[in-house]
């Protein structure tokens, strides 16, 4: 088992742009998956090659045109008749839309808490019990 493309479906091939000719007989981790997540993608897989599945991992593929698109993959070991393992099924689901939200939400919250924390008056938060709940370090 070397890592190499040997399924590749009309969705994948849709989501990243690669045909299945392009994708087929290509190593996955060093030809689709961006740098910095290589050796995580490649622990996945090594594990799900050892019977140690994965569920919901989030990873970063690089489409043909070079975009980034967000999948959440499963890994399956896949197994022969006698059940020996001969590979790994990713069974994935394109959640690039979403991760760009969270992340655009995210920045957005970072961006208001550097304001209030760094506002040049007093600006604070109180609850439904007329507690103080939140404060920058002006009040």
């Amino acid at each position: 088992v070397h890592g190499n493309v040997n399924e590749w479906n009309d969705k994948t091939a849709e989501i990243t742009g690669f045909s299945k000719e392009e994708a087929f007989s290509k190593p996955l981790v060093s030809t689709f998956i961006v740098p910095s997540l290589r050796q995580s993608v490649q622990e996945v897989m090594g594990n799900a090659l050892k019977g140690n599945e994965t569920s919901n991992y989030e990873l970063e593929f690089r489409t043909k045109s070079n975009e980034i698109r967000y999948l959440l993959v499963n890994a399956t070991t896949r197994r022969d008749p006698e059940n020996n393992i001969v590979g790994v099924v990713g069974v994935a689901q394109d959640v690039t839309e979403a991760a760009k939200h969270d992340r655009a939400v995210a920045a957005m919250a970072n961006e208001l808490r550097k304001l209030i924390d760094n506002a040049n008056a007093p600006i604070f938060g109180i609850d439904v019990h007329g507690n103080v709940n939140e404060c920058n370090d002006k009040t």
